[in-house]
């Protein structure tokens, strides 16, 4: 496990805790689903960083 996959997971979980916050504020929708896709991206990104399947 690296420090930037560590870093991504990171930072899609602050995300997801991002979305969760910006719709119990109800936020816009636009402004959710930008978030929501990027705390996905991070955190694919992070578990595709693994180095669990070498």
């Amino acid at each position: 496990m690296t420090g930037l996959s560590t870093i991504l997971i990171v930072v899609g979980l602050f995300l997801l805790g991002g979305v969760y916050s910006f719709a119990k504020q109800d936020m816009p929708k636009s402004l959710i689903v930008l978030l929501s896709i990027s705390a996905a991206l991070c955190l694919v990104a992070g578990v595709l960083r693994l180095e669990v399947w070498n």
